[in-house]
């Protein structure tokens, strides 16, 4: 077995033991509600605080970055809308939440844990640029997509848009470690002991208790119904979207470390975010449930085709 595959495998195992372990009663009812919160919450903007105070991101081409991903977003989205419509005849709000399940990467829980270990904390450093831009935009798109779905297509209220947005981005840990990392990484000042130590040890964290959390919540969220859709969904997830990924990051000819990052966080499945915000809007809940369920349990075998996709091409 080679290095890299062992890693998934062990990403993922981890994955499983906390499914199992909520499967199986182990721990009490709400435990994983708890972890996953202790780890967005706390532990993951500890992470990206650190990473931003101490990274050096020179060479890391943000904006080339940005359009890469987003591209691939753009497009796998627009996929999924169509196939949700086209094939299954759904209205336009379900096609929101099918564009949502078929592009919204779950950076978080398992993108973070996934990239620390297959490319390192150069890769993080990556990784971080994308999360920093990643959740603002995707609720944004969310937003302006189910309001001009509510109208029937007659116009988005920008300024109820702009009011939610604001208040989501500001209110958000993620994005609350990340630019508190940057402010402090300003001031060039090392942290003060026994800060750094208290910093490593919650960053340290971060990974797995991520992915045991999201193993026992997949034992609350499961296969909800509309099989067929949702697994068309998480196939546009898991090999439309690095697909596309992949080529633009050739024909816009990003380093091959930053390209790896792309497509791997490109090819991660969706995660609880699509079903929240299905749920928020009220509807389609059981298809975001079902996509990110599918998409979880089939992205042990095609993030390790992925990975030696980008291995094959860049090195």
């Amino acid at each position: 077995m080679t290095d890299s595959a062992a890693t998934i495998i062990f990403v993922f195992g981890l994955v499983g033991l906390g499914y199992l372990t909520a499967r199986f009663a182990i721990l009490k009812k709400g435990t994983g509600d708890g972890l996953a919160d202790f780890a967005v919450t706390i532990a993951a903007p500890v992470l990206l605080f650190r990473t931003m105070a101490r990274a050096d991101f020179c060479g890391s081409a943000p904006w080339l970055l940005w359009a890469v991903y987003f591209g691939a977003i753009a497009l796998t989205w627009t996929a999924g809308h169509g196939a949700i419509r086209g094939l299954f005849g759904r209205d336009r709000r379900a096609g929101v939440v099918a564009g949502v399940s078929s592009a919204f990467s779950n950076l978080v829980l398992l993108g973070i844990p996934l990239t620390l270990s297959l490319l390192g904390q150069t890769g993080f450093e990556t990784l971080s640029l994308i999360i920093a831009v990643h959740l603002p935009i995707m609720m944004s798109a969310s937003i302006i997509l189910f309001e001009w779905a509510d109208r029937d297509g007659a116009g988005v209220d920008f300024a109820k848009v702009v009011r939610d947005f604001l208040r989501r981005l500001f209110s958000n840990p993620l994005i609350l470690g990340i630019v508190a990392g940057l402010a402090w990484r300003l001031t060039g000042l090392d942290l003060p002991a026994p800060l750094p130590r208290m910093v490593d040890a919650l960053a340290g964290v971060a990974g797995p208790v991520a992915l045991f959390a999201m193993g026992m919540s997949l034992n609350d969220y499961g296969l909800a119904g509309n099989l067929r859709a949702a697994a068309v969904l998480a196939g546009l997830k898991l090999f439309l979207m690095p697909s596309v990924a992949l080529g633009l990051a050739l024909a816009a000819g990003l380093p091959g470390p930053v390209a790896e990052v792309a497509v791997m966080a490109a090819a991660l499945p969706a995660g609880v975010n699509s079903y929240l915000i299905a749920t928020r809007f009220g509807t389609g809940q059981a298809l975001a449930a079902s996509a990110m369920t599918i998409g979880t349990a089939v992205a042990l075998v095609s993030a390790t085709f992925w990975h030696a996709v980008v291995l094959g091409i860049f090195g």
